[in-house]
C-alpha cells in the first residue's frame, strides 16, 4: 500500500490495468471496490494520463468513451485537489463553476419533481408537463457551456499536447446533446399520456437526460477544470475570457471581469475602434453603443436561424436580460405557454404572409407595448426579427401640448 501511494509509475499502471478490467467486464463491482479501497486518493493529473495513454496505445476513443462513466464512478470523491491553484473571481474556470451551479439547481429540483409521477392521485398532468417543459428549456442553455469548452477550452488544452480528454469529453457533450433532444421531444407530444406513458417518460428518457448533465459536471470539476488550471497559462486563460462573450453564457451573467496582472488588454473586436459607414451617415461603434443604450426602448434581435445575437442594455428595462441569452435559441426564451405563439410569428414572417406584430399589456404597473419586425433586405430576403419594448405609460397620460422647453426629471 505504501509502495502504491508513493510510486506514481505503479499507481498509474494498477489504474490503467484496472479500467481495462472495468471495460472488458471482469467483475465490476470487484474491481470497483478494490480500485477504492487501494486508491483513495488519486491525482487528478494521473487520471488525465493514463487515459492519454490508453489512447496513444490505439484504444479507439469509442471504447475510451464506454468505460468514461463507470472509471468516473469509482474515482468520484476520491481525487486528490489538494494542490490546485486558486481560482480567482472573474475568471473562466470561475464561471463555468457558477453556471455549474446554476445547473444543478434544476437538475436537484427535477429529481424532486420526478417523484411526483409516483403519486397519480395528486398530479395535475398539465401543469406537471408545463414545469417539466420549463425545466428543460432551461437545461438547454448548457449548450454554450458546451460550446466554449469545445471551441475555446479544449483547443488550448490540444497546444499542450493533450488530445484525449478533449475528444472524450466532447463525445460526452453529444451524448448529453442527443438525450436533451429526445427529452424535447418526449415533452412536446401533444396527446394526453396514461400514467404508465408519463411513468415511462421520466425513468427512461428526462432522467438520463438531467443525470448526464451532473455527471458531466462532475467530470469537469473533478478531472477537466483543475487539469486546464495546471497547464493553461494566464494569457491562455485571458483570451478564452474576452472570447466568452461572444459564445454567451449558461443560465449565469458573469460580474466581474477577470484581468490577470502583467498581460496587455486585448481588443474584442477590431470593429471597437472602427467607423460603421451606413447608408445615411457613419458612426463610430463607440458612438452606436451609446445610441441602443440610450434609445427609449429595448431592441432585441433574432436572426433568421431564430437564436437571439443582439440586445441593447437601457438605463432602465423593462425586461432585464443578461449575456447568457446571447446564442440561445429563442423559443427558449420564453415561458412553454407562449411558444407556440413565437413559433406562429417566425412562421408568418419568413413565408412573408406578415411583417409586424404587437402586443400591450400592464406589467406591475408598467403599461408596456412590444413590437415585432420581420427586418428583410432590398431583394425582401428575410433576415430575422426585430423585437421593440417600449414603456409607454406616460404617453398613454400626455394630454394637451408642449411647445416650450420643459426638462422632466
Amino acid at each position: 500500500m505504501d509502495e502504491l501511494s508513493s510510486n506514481p509509475r505503479n499507481r498509474k499502471e494498477l489504474l490503467k490495468h484496472m479500467i481495462l478490467q472495468l471495460h472488458k467486464g471482469e467483475a465490476p463491482q470487484e474491481v470497483r471496490k478494490r480500485l477504492v479501497e487501494l486508491l483513495k486518493k488519486i491525482p487528478y493529473n494521473e487520471v488525465v494520463q493514463v487515459e492519454q495513454e490508453l489512447i496513444n496505445e490505439g484504444l479507439p476513443e469509442e471504447e475510451v468513451l464506454k468505460f468514461c462513466d463507470i472509471h468516473t464512478q469509482v474515482l468520484e470523491g476520491h481525487i486528490d485537489q489538494s494542490g490546485a491553484r486558486e481560482i480567482p473571481p472573474g475568471h473562466p474556470v470561475d464561471t463555468f463553476k457558477k453556471e455549474n451551479r446554476e445547473l444543478l439547481k434544476i437538475v436537484n429540483t427535477l429529481s424532486r419533481f420526478y417523484e411526483k409521477v409516483n403519486k397519480p392521485k395528486n398530479l395535475d398532468q398539465e401543469t406537471y408537463l408545463i414545469q417539466l417543459k420549463a425545466f428543460f428549456n432551461n437545461l438547454a442553455d448548457v449548450e454554450k457551456h458546451y460550446l466554449r469548452k469545445e471551441n475555446l477550452l479544449f483547443p488550448y488544452l490540444e497546444k499542450y499536447n493533450i488530445t484525449g480528454p478533449p475528444k472524450v469529453m466532447w463525445g460526452k457533450h453529444d451524448e448529453t446533446r442527443e438525450l436533451l433532444k429526445v427529452a424535447h421531444e418526449g415533452l412536446a407530444i401533444r396527446d394526453k399520456l396514461s400514467i404508465d406513458e408519463m411513468h415511462t417518460l421520466v425513468e427512461l428518457v428526462l432522467k438520463p437526460a438531467s443525470s448526464a448533465i451532473s455527471d458531466m459536471i462532475m467530470k469537469e470539476e473533478e478531472i477537466l477544470l483543475p487539469m486546464c488550471m495546471d497547464k493553461l497559462s494566464d494569457e491562455d486563460w485571458y483570451q478564452i475570457s474576452q472570447q466568452s462573450a461572444e459564445i454567451g453564457f449558461c443560465l449565469y451573467d458573469p460580474e466581474i471581469e477577470w484581468k490577470p496582472e502583467g498581460i496587455e488588454a486585448i481588443p474584442v473586436s477590431k470593429a471597437m475602434d472602427g467607423i460603421v459607414q451606413l447608408p445615411t451617415g457613419k458612426v463610430s461603434v463607440h458612438e452606436l453603443i451609446a445610441i441602443f443604450n440610450t434609445l427609449p426602448v429595448e431592441l432585441t434581435f433574432i436572426d433568421s436561424l431564430d437564436k437571439l445575437r443582439f440586445f441593447s442594455h437601457g438605463k432602465k428595462p423593462i425586461f432585464k436580460r443578461n449575456r447568457a441569452v446571447i446564442g440561445r435559441d429563442v423559443r427558449l426564451c420564453h415561458p412553454p405557454k407562449s411558444v407556440n405563439i413565437v413559433e406562429k410569428i417566425l412562421s408568418d414572417f419568413k413565408s412573408g404572409k406578415q411583417d409586424k406584430a404587437a402586443f400591450w399589456f400592464e406589467m406591475k404597473g408598467v403599461f408596456v407595448f412590444v413590437e415585432y419586425n420581420a427586418l428583410r433586405d432590398d431583394k425582401n430576403k428575410y433576415l430575422g426579427t426585430l423585437e421593440v419594448v417600449q414603456d409607454i405609460t406616460e404617453i398613454r397620460n400626455i394630454e394637451g401640448e408642449q411647445r416650450l422647453l420643459s426638462y422632466t426629471e
